[in-house]
């Protein structure tokens, strides 16, 4: 491995939109994000389909998928 070519590998500091805070591992010292796992809506359960003008029906009916 050749030497001084990579970045510092430290802890950040993660916040979170939601007001979560956790720590990983990466090259920046602090980082913020918009969605984290403690509310994205695939992993809290609590996801939803918009539907506009009737598509999902439509759907399900062309397919057969009641």
């Amino acid at each position: 491995m050749r030497k001084e070519i990579h970045p510092d590998y430290v802890e950040c500091k993660v916040s979170c939109a939601c007001g979560n805070k956790f720590e990983v591992r990466t090259n920046k010292a602090e980082m913020s994000v918009d969605i984290c796992n403690e509310c994205h809506p695939f992993f809290t359960g609590s996801e939803k389909i918009l539907d506009a003008a009737g598509r999902v029906e439509k759907f399900k009916n062309k397919y057969k998928l009641s």
